[in-house]
């Protein structure tokens, strides 16, 4: 049965449901419903790059950061910053 968390408009409905057994919630089936993944970013970016894309890759970009709820700068930052953690002998170029 697919759970949801209830929405919380107050500290003590928060505290509430943390005395709750919330195992429910963390079902394979549920836990998408419930959490999305966030990321930080701490440190300032101070550098700036520019580049030329086709539009149809820019739409493709557009389009793949819209399905993760992100801008299209950040959805492009997280992919570079990706590509830089690989292993350079499994990158494509």
């Amino acid at each position: 049965m697919k759970r949801i968390l209830p929405k919380m408009m107050s500290d003590e409905e928060a505290e509430s449901l943390l005395s709750a057994d919330l195992s429910e919630y963390l079902t394979p089936e549920n836990f998408q419903a419930n959490f999305t993944p966030v990321s930080f970013e701490f440190p300032a970016h101070e550098e700036t790059i520019s580049i030329q894309l086709s539009p149809e890759l820019l739409d493709a970009v557009k389009v793949a950061s819209a399905k993760r709820g992100i801008g299209d700068q950040k959805f492009i930052l997280a992919l570079i910053e990706w590509a830089v953690r690989q292993d350079s002998t499994s990158f494509p170029i």
